[in-house]
């Protein structure tokens, strides 16, 4: 009975090596994240994600465990926030650096960048998710790029008055004599070229989308989206989109949201809203929606765990990303704090080295995953500003 024995036993330390490997390219690579909601929430909750947080996706010591070297704030309001709403994130986030800074600093471009990391600092970096936070000026730009503005989503849900979103595209809203980019978002598009602010276009409808790639210079990112091949929601990218990235030579982000990644997750959701309709209705009259679908999230937590897709999902999206478009056109925007459902295992940003281990489980070399968890958006940060 020794053979089983020994076969278990060649089987450990083969999987015991696996995780060593893995564990050493996450340790070497630089691991960025293009996309992540903390601030607006922070404001609302006074928290400081400096320290260890029991709710939430992100904070310092969650970021520092998952070996996370970079990562994008996402300044984000609805369609009735604006500018002034923009900068008091920005100023959250200049704080939270203001009390670590032996921890996180500010970066504006590649040279910097690399600095905060050899520091051992968690490199911010600052992404602008929605036009109408520009309102309709472009001096705002110019403010914005000068505290760190990294990129600019050109539109969030809600179409502006010179670029029309995926959601208004899709649903009608917009006709399409009126979709894509005006006179004055090609003008938009243009300035932030000549700043050295990426154009991301996650969220934009198709029209923007092609409108925004035939006008820019300047190599493009799109900074938290998935394949619509795979699961086909409007904020996806179908085929010919991505493979317009690639010629482009700009990077797509991989969304970990579920409902990005997995076509069955939203008719499971609505499953699980209704089978609690009761409690959600009497949550909704003391909390806003989103907090109220937290709050019932964690009151059944094993339910609604049973209706998240796998890990391995991210990585089908990388995959079918890499085979249209290239290894050196894919990276990591996991929308973290800003949905209410990720992947099984994938809590918060402690988690990137699982994302490392499913990358190499398919067959990607270490070059190749180096690319993926953060090369790919270093080089597309050095052509646009150094």
């Amino acid at each position: 009975m020794r053979f089983p024995f020994i076969v278990l036993s060649i089987l450990a330390i083969h999987l015991s090596s696996f995780a060593q490997i893995a564990k050493t390219i996450h340790q070497n690579a630089i691991v960025i994240d293009t996309h992540g909601d903390i601030f607006f929430n922070q404001i609302k909750s006074g928290i400081d994600v400096g320290k260890l947080q029991p709710k939430g996706n992100f904070d310092l010591v969650r970021a520092k465990k998952g070996g996370l070297d970079v990562q994008f704030f996402s300044i984000w309001c609805d369609e009735t926030g604006g500018y002034a709403l923009a900068n008091r994130e920005i100023d959250s986030l200049y704080n939270l650096i203001k009390r670590y800074p032996k921890r996180i600093g500010l970066v504006k471009n590649g040279a910097e960048l690399e600095n905060a990391i050899n520091q051992n600092k968690l490199a911010a970096m600052i992404g602008v998710e929605g036009g109408h936070m520009i309102e309709n000026r472009l001096d705002y730009i110019d403010s914005l790029a000068k505290r760190g503005m990294a990129y600019l989503t050109l539109t969030w849900n809600n179409s502006t008055s010179w670029a029309s979103s995926a959601a208004e595209e899709t649903s009608g809203k917009i006709k399409p004599e009126n979709a894509g980019l005006n006179d004055f978002g090609r003008q938009v598009v243009k300035r932030l070229n000549k700043l050295g602010v990426l154009v991301d276009l996650a969220h934009v409808g198709e029209k923007t989308f092609y409108d925004a790639i035939a006008t820019t210079t300047n190599p493009i990112i799109v900074s938290h989206s998935c394949a619509y091949g795979i699961n086909p929601v409007p904020r996806n990218l179908k085929d010919d989109q991505i493979k317009a990235v690639a010629k482009n030579g700009g990077v797509i982000c991989v969304n970990f949201y579920s409902g990005f990644l997995d076509s069955s997750y939203n008719s499971k959701q609505k499953a699980f809203l209704a089978k609690y309709d009761v409690e959600l209705k009497s949550l909704t009259e003391k909390l806003d929606k989103s907090s109220a679908i937290d709050t019932l999230i964690a009151h059944h937590q094993a339910d609604a765990d049973a209706i998240r897709p796998p890990i391995s999902l991210i990585i089908k999206h990388i995959n079918y990303i890499v085979k249209l478009a290239g290894i050196n056109h894919v990276g990591l925007g996991a929308d973290f704090d800003g949905a209410e459902s990720f992947p099984l295992g994938m809590n918060s940003v402690a988690d990137y080295p699982k994302i490392t281990e499913e990358l190499l489980k398919n067959g990607y070399s270490e070059t190749d995953i180096r690319k993926i968890l953060g090369g790919n958006v270093i080089r597309l940060i050095k052509e646009n500003k150094g």
